[in-house]
């Protein structure tokens, strides 16, 4: 897709977003839609503005992008975790999943977005291999290792190898496309329903 005025289209996004660093400030995005998947739950300026207006941002990002530069995703994912008045570990994974795409980290996957939805689905999905294999019948592991929120970056790391090594082995069957990235998984998993 176009590529014009510092402004890039994401292939995965639903959403157009040209944020990207002005001198030594960061433009509002200019962004349509709501989120990267397009979910109604997505937030609008007011959000936009009170992200922008806290004290030191333009440092906090510059630092988590040579971080991810430097370290990766999980090492920024830590640098981000609790620094901006607010905003928890779902607004930084979304953030540095954009940014990764034009700043690759050095070391390790690419960053991915872990939210309450993302959280959820792993959650029921462990719930059912610790049923199945009797290592977590009621599923109260799953239950604290994908909580709702609040992921260490750990937890982070965890789930960026989780996802990777689940679309190597998606990939490895045939019916996953083989040059398919963690993120069409990620995507994946948000999009479906599971009970």
């Amino acid at each position: 897709m176009p590529e014009s005025a510092g402004r890039r289209w994401h292939r995965s996004s639903r959403v157009r977003c040209g944020v990207r660093p002005i001198g030594r400030r960061w433009s509002p995005p200019m962004c349509g839609g709501k989120g990267k998947r397009g979910s109604r739950g997505g937030s609008g300026p007011t959000t936009l503005h009170k992200i922008l207006d806290v004290n030191g941002l333009d440092t906090m990002l510059a630092d988590a992008l040579a971080t991810l530069r430097e370290h990766g995703a999980a090492a920024a994912y830590a640098g981000l975790r609790a620094r901006i008045p607010g905003f928890g570990p779902s607004f930084y994974t979304k953030f540095l999943y954009f940014a990764g795409k034009t700043v690759p980290p050095a070391t390790g996957p690419q960053p991915l977005i872990l939210d309450r939805v993302l959280a959820r689905r792993l959650r029921l999905l462990a719930q059912a291999v610790g049923r199945e294999t009797g290592h977590d019948p009621d599923g109260s592991i799953a239950r604290w290792v994908w909580r709702d929120r609040n992921w260490s970056p750990h937890r982070y790391a965890v789930y960026l190898s989780f996802m990777q090594a689940a679309a190597d082995q998606a990939a490895a069957t045939g019916t996953w496309p083989s040059d398919a990235s963690p993120d069409l998984l990620e995507y994946a998993l948000f999009s479906i329903s599971l009970t």
